[in-house]
């Protein structure tokens, strides 16, 4: 135990003076710049973000924007999952639907957002581009995963006549779990870039794509850069929880 506290007191220490380095950077850009309207400073910034949430629609905002990205993110997630096990058990599902990842993965994300705002409204766009983003990275991590589970173990419970329910719980989900969790942690950075940049284009009221867009139509570039800190905060948080509450439920699944 003294161990790993000594592991995480390290890496968090190396973390911080990570940080402060690069804050240090851009106090120093900042003032080479001498202009705020092109480069706020870091103190600058600060300063605003002690202030930014006491305004009307702050944390509207953020809920607004939450509510979708993470909705269509999650979607994403199960909707990848359900595909990858189809592929993984009928190879011409696979062959299906491989044109359709490999141009989701390719096609640029503004050509998505324009695209879809001719069917869609601004208000539920941010959903289907996050559930478009998180989709193929699910989809081929997972598909990699399940084919990469022991052949012996599922023969030996094919032998045994291990019910489905057994073979999922006990074959299936530790065989894909390191694959889960890492196309978990990259598809809901990716998600969250790509909703608000749907909401940027789209302009649905109340959004933090919207706030950003204002603070760059005014030249506000410490606005700018104190929602895009919140935006960078709620998309790691998150990030970090969601993955946490996957490990949880694989830690209590392995106790059964």
């Amino acid at each position: 135990m003294k161990h790993i506290k000594s592991f995480f007191a390290r890496r968090a220490v190396r973390m911080t003076i990570a940080v402060v380095i690069w804050l240090g950077i851009w106090q120093a850009v900042s003032m080479a710049v001498g202009e705020r309207i092109l480069l706020a400073s870091p103190i600058a910034v600060l300063s605003r973000l002690a202030t930014i949430w006491r305004e009307d629609g702050f944390f509207g905002a953020i809920m607004f924007s939450f509510g979708r990205i993470v909705g269509g993110a999650l979607v994403g997630i199960a909707v990848g999952c359900l595909l990858a096990a189809a592929s993984s058990r009928s190879r011409l599902i696979e062959i299906l639907l491989s044109p359709l990842m490999v141009t989701v993965k390719s096609v640029p994300v503004a050509s998505f957002i324009v695209i879809a705002l001719i069917w869609l409204s601004s208000r539920t766009l941010s959903i289907f581009i996050s559930f478009l983003i998180v989709l193929p990275v699910v989809y081929s991590n997972m598909l990699t995963g399940l084919r990469a589970t022991p052949r012996d173990m599922l023969d030996m419970a094919q032998v045994f006549r291990l019910p489905w329910y057994r073979r999922l719980l006990y074959i299936r989900l530790p065989a894909v779990k390191p694959y889960l969790l890492s196309a978990c942690g990259s598809a809901l950075g990716m998600a969250w870039k790509a909703g608000v940049a749907a909401e940027v284009i789209g302009l649905p009221d109340g959004s933090l794509g919207e706030a950003l867009y204002e603070a760059k139509l005014y030249f506000n570039s410490i606005d700018l850069l104190a929602w895009t800190v919140v935006i960078v905060l709620i998309s790691v948080g998150f990030e970090k929880l969601f993955v946490g509450m996957l490990k949880f439920a694989y830690g209590r699944l392995e106790k059964i």
